[in-house]
């Protein structure tokens, strides 16, 4: 357990400092001149996925216990691998590290606000529950926005290092990242059996309807391909360690961290299924390749 606490942190800074080597300074200024992008990831963020979960609870109708789950994991900051997944698919990596940053630091409110909503509305709570999620915060911050700035500064102040460095990095990053995602399935497989049938389906829902709001959301501002992409998957990934972390040890409760172990498995299956699309479609919009014209 230990090992496992210090491992994946480290594990996850490394990705966000490869990012830092090799994203583009000039994506943090196109966010200022075009502030409607990141209005849209807040709004989305912020509003949209807590709504949607309410929304889920209300008309799945599960247990006490996994209906303040479901609230608790829609209350929950963007995951700290969102900017990875954001750079596979080819979206603006710092608009989704900016609002996973901000959204981090509001969870701060926005946690305590909802869980206690859930605990009121689903499971007879007559008093709120105190939610420390200020070393949380905090610790997101360093484990994710630190390494993306270390590895900013690198690039900006030695530029051919931080090429050579992020030629190694990137791979590692990215063997990383699977490592990460292998370990938790493999960790949680016996959670994800007992529960497939009663929250596998809600926390599908629940995803899709963040996915698809989000990309609704970023064509109503006509928001561009990189930005959208990134919209998405910022209210797709959700922050799944503070949703089992608060359920765990705030709360008590190991039944109230099960949707965010299942929700893990699910949102990145269908991230990788819409990294897929993505992909696909940059590729059949791409002009035909010529070769060379018969002379007449």
């Amino acid at each position: 357990m230990i090992i496992t606490q210090a491992a994946l942190p480290a594990a996850l800074a490394f990705i966000m400092f490869a990012m830092g080597l090799t994203m583009d300074p000039g994506d943090f200024r196109r966010i200022a001149a075009r502030p409607q992008a990141l209005a849209a990831g807040l709004a989305a963020k912020l509003l949209l996925v807590p709504l949607a979960g309410l929304a889920v609870v209300t008309v799945w109708r599960p247990s006490a216990d996994f209906a303040v789950g479901m609230i608790l994991l829609a209350a929950c900051p963007a995951g700290v691998t969102s900017a990875l997944l954001t750079h596979m698919a080819g979206g603006r990596i710092a608009l989704a590290a900016t609002v996973t940053a901000l959204t981090s630091l509001a969870a701060t409110l926005s946690v305590p606000a909802l869980v206690n909503l859930g605990l009121a509305a689903f499971a007879g709570y007559q008093q709120a529950v105190e939610i420390p999620v200020g070393r949380m915060t905090l610790g997101i911050f360093l484990v994710d926005t630190v390494p993306l700035l270390l590895g900013l500064g690198i690039q900006r102040l030695w530029p051919r290092a931080a090429e050579r460095l992020g030629r190694v990095a990137r791979p590692v990053a990215s063997l990383l990242f699977a490592l990460i995602v292998v370990g938790a399935f493999i960790s949680q497989r016996q959670s994800l059996v007992d529960h497939m049938g009663d929250v596998v389906p809600a926390a599908l829902v629940l995803n899709l309807l963040a996915m698809g709001g989000a990309w609704g959301l970023g064509s109503l501002l006509r928001l561009d391909m990189a930005d959208r992409i990134a919209v998405v998957m910022e209210n797709g990934l959700q922050n799944s360690a503070l949703g089992i972390f608060v359920a765990v040890t705030l709360l008590g409760n190991h039944a109230m961290m099960v949707p965010s172990i299942v929700y893990a498995f699910v949102m990145n299956l269908t991230a990788v299924a819409f990294i897929w699309a993505v992909k696909r479609r940059s590729i059949g919009s791409r002009p035909p390749r010529h070769g060379h014209e018969s002379r007449p």
